[in-house]
């Protein structure tokens, strides 16, 4: 199916104007990155349809990718990879939070540890993203810490057990995901800006 729709796409944009088979690679491997986007959110969506949590799983997404812009992280580099560690951080993570009840404590317990890991480890950058920038990554750990508290301060204020839930989970995402534990089981370099000479 993927190649199917890589082929027909590349026929359809190729008919119109010719590239050289540098720019071909390149245009192919941007539209396998849609394709696997969108089919990933595919699955995404009827799952979170079937488990009745639809507009927590949007909500959820919205949030986590607000704090993941300033504090970046983990990139599967394989499709399956990047598919099961999205049901695991974006289904399965929300549903286990909105069916069980959390004493107040244990939920500070946990904004504390996720916000100890922004200190620590964001902005978390990848081999093909190295954060070469010492500034940049300074602003990037204090915005991704600000946004935490933020988050935080906002379970406090409303004290919903339901929003919690769903501030926590784009709370877990993120500390997950800067982890230097999550590069290496999945077998990639953490602090990559540190194999760069230069700085851009």
């Amino acid at each position: 199916m993927k190649q199917l729709f890589l082929n027909r796409c590349m026929d359809l944009i190729c008919k119109y104007q010719s590239f050289s088979d540098y720019d071909k690679k390149k245009l192919n491997y941007g539209l396998e990155g849609i394709y696997l986007t969108i089919t990933k959110l595919v699955i995404l969506l009827i799952l979170a349809i079937i488990l009745n949590m639809l507009f927590e799983f949007v909500i959820v997404t919205i949030l986590f990718n607000i704090i993941r812009y300033t504090g970046f992280g983990f990139h599967a580099e394989k499709s399956y990879q990047c598919l099961i560690f999205s049901i695991f951080n974006f289904i399965a993570i929300p549903y286990l939070l909105l069916h069980i009840h959390l004493p107040n404590f244990i939920v500070y317990v946990i904004c504390a540890i996720c916000i100890t890991h922004y200190l620590l480890f964001a902005p978390a950058d990848t081999k093909k993203r190295p954060l070469s920038n010492k500034r940049k990554r300074i602003i990037r750990k204090i915005l991704t810490v600000t946004i935490g508290f933020i988050y935080t301060l906002t379970i406090v204020l409303l004290h919903q057990e339901y929003w919690t839930a769903i501030i926590l989970s784009a709370l877990i995402v993120q500390a997950i995901i800067v982890s230097p534990l999550t590069y290496t089981l999945f077998g990639q370099p953490y602090n990559n800006y540190k194999r760069l000479n230069t700085t851009k």
